[in-house]
């Protein structure tokens, strides 16, 4: 799947978790879920829980503690589609 196509799928997961929606109008690559979409911790959970369902795969507690940034989780979800 393409790089655009996965982030497209990651915006539409995160957006009902997204406290913050007039950031939603200029997420990127580079967005921070806590920070510039204020999705708390424990909604993160959920997002992971997400991506694991949308995409088939498992994720390791490891590896979702390193999802930090919108762009941190496309590569995640590419690097498991390899």
């Amino acid at each position: 799947m393409m790089q655009e196509q996965v982030f497209q799928k990651v915006v539409s997961i995160i957006t009902p978790f997204v406290k913050a929606p007039e950031a939603l109008a200029t997420i990127g690559m580079e967005s921070s879920l806590v920070k510039d979409l204020k999705v708390n911790s424990a909604r993160l959970v959920d997002v992971v829980l997400e991506i694991e369902d949308t995409f088939g795969m498992a994720i390791a507690d490891a590896d979702a503690d390193r999802v930090k940034t919108v762009g941190d989780a496309v590569r995640l979800i590419q690097a498991a589609q390899k």
